[in-house]
């Protein structure tokens, strides 16, 4: 729908007074960005002599943050559609028991699969950081600051794709399902911390020489 379309369409109707695009979809472009800070940094790197020990690390780190990028794109779209879905569940009749009762199973499937779409946001998040750790201990120093750019977007993104989770198993009844799904997160948050914060460490050091 928007990845095609210019930018500025895109910020124009995540602006406007309409749901969507929503807080999660810009999450998961957020999200897209970062790899793209991580991407020209490795781009910067690889096949320089001075590096060369490190091209093939070079070469996986692009092709993960490629198919990370990808990812990220589809999320930013998917949550569009996923909440279309959810608010026409809100618009289903409830003039009788009959009709409540398949409303609201209606509302909890469409809630539980707009959970999923930033859950999986969040897990794309961690393994973004993740690959960008990777590379703040390879890169050209000469792009040290677009890696710190990259963890600070991922690390956002992250946060962001997180509260869309929240949202969501706030009204989610299956109480197993939101279990599992806030230990995830509560997983992801840990590890994501600690990659940011190496992240960042390794960039200011460089950064001071």
């Amino acid at each position: 729908m928007y990845r095609n379309e210019p930018l500025e369409r895109y910020l124009k109707d995540a602006a406007a007074g309409t749901p969507t695009p929503g807080g999660g979809s810009v999450a998961s472009l957020v999200g897209a960005l970062a790899t793209t800070m991580s991407s020209m940094s490795a781009n910067f790197t690889i096949g320089k002599e001075k590096f060369k020990q490190y091209d093939s690390q070079l070469k996986r780190i692009l092709e993960e943050c490629a198919k990370s990028r990808e990812i990220m794109l589809s999320l930013m779209e998917e949550d569009i559609a996923v909440y279309g879905k959810l608010s026409s569940a809100y618009t289903l009749p409830k003039s009788n028991e009959t009709e409540k009762k398949l409303r609201s199973e209606a509302i909890q499937n469409a809630t539980i699969i707009a959970m999923e779409v930033p859950l999986k946001a969040t897990m794309c998040c961690l393994y973004i950081l993740e690959l960008t750790r990777e590379l703040a201990d390879i890169a050209n120093p000469n792009l040290i600051s677009d890696v710190g750019v990259a963890g600070f977007l991922a690390e956002a993104a992250l946060q962001c794709a997180k509260l869309n989770v929240e949202i969501n198993l706030a009204t989610i009844k299956n109480q197993s399902l939101v279990e599992k799904a806030q230990n995830e997160l509560s997983q992801a948050e840990k590890k994501a911390k600690m990659f940011f914060k190496e992240i960042q460490e390794k960039v200011q050091k460089t950064i001071k020489g």
